[in-house]
């Protein structure tokens, strides 16, 4: 409603200042809603010949569109200009927009806080408030086959006036890609099947694309894929990435995918794999580009793959669900294709080494654009074509069965094809007469070691000179039932091991793969039993540890924050594997510096707004955090303030409870027979909240001195004797001759709960030649309730 209300008061507002800008040619018998009198405003003396400040464009400057396909759709204004409001649509060719089924495809708003779509046309896309603005971006998904061409067209508002054209820089015409008529294959109807080579070309190098290329580690990690059935891809756009494509985009491990590809053995024919290439780009003269052959057949004729670029976050090049079988049952013999790279959704890095950030919620996948992200390396604010960073070539090599095409190859390549099968000895066969491949043999006609006879076949497929007769398409052998013949069976024939897999482990010890299949199999039908696969151990960086953390090399100095005076630089790295514990990465990755330029003279201060805070000095309690700015120009005396410190508060440190040594264990409480001795430990610090609780602090353990002796008759008759009675609860004896002082009190419990000590003394008076006379010390135990 509020869009509606503010359409009216601008058209009301520009009716009032500018007469002529805006004339409606509405029909008073056509009612055709809100987007019909959009559609039909006009401009009257406000264009004038090449008026160029804005312009509506489509990502890459497509001449078509591809039926289902999502193009990013920009609105730019060139400097000064500027609008304040817009309206976006995209209309079938020769349609005014008054029914719905005049619009072509489907909006999707990439920036909420700019664009909306409008409450009273819901088709079109306009601003969510008006304000100024020199750009803004949406995606449109083309409509299905069959549409036709398709007319994008803006509006724009600014000041007084709207403008609107029908033809010019604020006009786009798309047509549809390539024949729309027939509609897309369901079903593969070739016969027999086919072998390919599949060859990769790296493209990816500093000199296609300079923008941060990394001059160290670059590489394409192994490629993985398989040859499969329309029923299950590895991946697709606008799928999200399964665990195993998620290594590969942010490892470069093809472990994981290959077990799930692996696991899908009925939908998948064969897999394809290839070994990482280090560096990502050589010279042809010096090392093959990487290969790999597979293998399609009528049910699983679909082939995809994917490679990583390394390093990146998650960045990878490939195909998904190409199709090998053509409209006239036959083969593809050649397919070339160039790659752009795609986004996996799994991490959030906008540069190749940025530090691994996991995107959360996952996204999908998706193509990288031109216009994603100022810090991307494929960045271009006109949002140009991305250039390609490699390109396949996939040649059918052989083809083995009856073929069915409606549509014959070539003779060249039927030669070409047979060529790669080893002609056989004694086939004196014409040189015009152009077979299939000798099909399997059949089963024995001897179920017994009698001798009986199998067969085996080939199709004539072109006969070149017909004057020459074509002999031979069906072959007999002598045979007789598995077990009877005397000779070693034939054995399996297999291909050479491909090149090991990179390492699962970027730091460490990890894991790597290799394969190679079976070339032939046994003639008696037997099962090849050699290992098609092996692993082993790999460690990369053997010094590395859990809590190691891996930088890259410093880059280059940014360019000074002021043209003159005292400015501020920097310069970063980035976290190439934060520490495998989990821990905080310790190393620094910004460096800021002072630069001094030119004396400015009496130039004011010029500073750059204030960063974000920085983190947090500690992680739990009171800590310290701070935020720069720079000196963008001025005064080398420039007084204002360039770094801020301030205080942060965490959740309270848990403390534990510390205690003190054990003391000495104290004397036996009894002279004679059996007693007990105590020791203790002080609290130095009572544990806090989330702390660990006060281990014991006093322990008791018993003591036996020697049996104690039968008092005299004078003893039990209270005479005088050696020893001095007392009236403690323990009965200390004191020698003959040692005087002593009455005990002392108890001193304070050392606890109020949990339990503590108390201690009290006896000192002696005077000292005596007595060796045993000497100062006496009682502990007891206290507060011995829990706290």
């Amino acid at each position: 409603m509020e869009i509606y209300v503010y359409a009216l008061l601008l058209q009301c507002f520009v009716c009032s200042f500018v007469p002529t800008a805006i004339a409606f040619s509405e029909e008073p018998s056509r009612s055709d809603g809100f987007c019909g009198r959009i559609l039909r405003a006009q401009t009257q003396g406000t264009r004038r010949d090449g008026y160029h400040e804005f312009r509506l464009r489509v990502e890459g400057d497509p001449e078509s569109y591809q039926p289902g396909s999502s193009y990013r759709v920009v609105l730019l204004a060139s400097s000064p200009a500027y609008f304040r409001g817009f309206t976006l649509i995209a209309l079938k060719e020769g349609r005014e927009g008054t029914a719905a089924g005049h619009y072509a495809g489907q909006f999707q708003i990439i920036e909420e806080e700019d664009t909306q779509f409008m409450t009273n046309c819901p088709p079109a896309v306009t601003e969510t408030t008006p304000r100024r603005r020199t750009r803004i971006q949406v995606l449109w998904t083309a409509p299905p086959a069959g549409s036709g061409c398709v007319i994008l067209k803006a509006s724009i508002v600014q000041k007084r006036v709207i403008y609107f054209q029908d033809e010019g820089s604020l006009t786009v015409q798309l047509c549809e890609k390539g024949d729309a008529t027939l509609p897309p294959a369901l079903e593969c109807c070739a016969c027999g099947t086919a072998k390919y080579r599949l060859t990769f070309f790296g493209n990816w190098s500093e000199k296609i694309h300079p923008k941060d290329f990394p001059r160290r580690a670059n590489h394409w990690s192994a490629l993985i894929g398989a040859s499969h059935t329309a029923g299950y891809t590895p991946w697709e756009y606008g799928g999200y990435a399964s665990e195993g494509v998620r290594q590969v985009a942010e490892l470069g491990s093809p472990i994981k995918m290959e077990e799930e590809i692996r696991q899908k053995a009925d939908e998948v024919l064969t897999v394809i794999k290839t070994k990482a290439q280090w560096p990502a780009w050589q010279p042809l003269n010096l090392r093959a580009p990487p290969s790999a052959e597979f293998s399609v057949d009528r049910v699983r004729h679909l082939m995809s793959f994917l490679t990583m670029l390394g390093p990146s976050p998650d960045w990878n090049v490939g195909l998904t669900k190409e199709d090998l079988c053509t409209p006239e049952c036959g083969w593809v013999q050649r397919m070339e294709a160039e790659l752009l790279p795609w986004d996996a959704g799994t991490d959030s890095g906008v540069t190749y080494e940025s530090p691994n950030k996991p995107t959360v919620p996952q996204d999908r996948i998706r193509p990288l654009s031109r216009l994603d992200h100022p810090q991307s390396p494929f960045y271009d604010p006109l949002g140009g074509a991305m250039p390609s960073l490699a390109r396949v070539v996939v040649e059918r090599i052989a083809r083995k069965g009856e073929q069915c095409n409606t549509v014959p190859d070539l003779v060249d390549d039927i030669v070409a094809d047979i060529g790669q099968q080893e002609q056989e000895k004694g086939d004196d066969a014409p040189e015009t007469c152009i077979y299939s491949a000798w099909s399997p043999w059949s089963a024995c006609s001897s179920a017994t070691c009698d001798k009986g006879r199998r067969m085996r076949q080939r199709m004539l497929k072109a006969q070149l000179d017909p004057t020459v007769a074509c002999p031979r398409t069906q072959d007999f052998q002598p045979c007789m039932a598995p077990g009877c013949s005397l000779e070693e069976p034939s054995a399996c024939m297999m291909s050479e091991w491909i090149g090991w897999s990179a390492c699962s482990a970027s730091c460490g010890m990890g894991m790597r793969s290799r394969e190679r299949y079976v070339q032939q199999y046994p003639e008696d039908g037997a099962l090849c039993q050699l290992h098609t696969e092996e692993t082993e151990k790999c460690q990369v960086n053997a010094e590395c540890s859990p809590s190691s953390c891996i930088v890259t090399e410093w880059g280059e100095w940014d360019p000074c924050s002021a043209t003159c005076g005292l400015g501020m630089r920097r310069r970063e790295r980035m976290v190439k594997m934060p520490p495998l514990d989990g821990s905080m990465c310790k190393a620094e990755v910004l460096e800021v510096d002072k630069c001094m330029m030119p004396d400015c003279g009496a130039a004011p201060c010029m500073l750059s707004p204030w960063s974000d805070w920085g983190g947090c000095s500690v992680s739990c309690g009171v800590g310290m955090r701070t935020r720069q700015r720079m000196l963008k120009s001025g005064p080398a005396s420039c007084s204002e303030e360039l770094e801020q410190s301030d205080k942060c508060m965490l959740p309270e440190c848990p403390v534990d409870c510390m205690v003190s040594e054990w003391s000495e264990w104290s004397e036996c409480n009894k002279s004679c027979g059996k007693g007990h001795t105590l020791r203790s430990r002080m609290v130095k610090l009572e544990p806090g909240p989330g702390g660990s609780a006060c281990p014991e602090t006093v322990q008791r353990k018993k003591c036996k001195v020697r049996k104690c002796r039968a008092k005299t008759k004078e003893e039990r008759g209270g005479g005088g004797g050696g020893f001095s009675p007392t009236p403690l609860k323990h009965q200390w004896f004191i020698p003959t001759g040692c005087r002593m002082q009455p005990w002392t009190g108890w001193t304070g419990c050392t606890k109020s709960c949990g339990g503590g000590i108390q201690e009290r003394f006896m000192l002696v008076k005077k000292k005596a030649k007595v060796a045993s006379c000497k100062d006496r010390k009682e502990i007891r135990g206290c507060n011995v309730e829990p706290c």
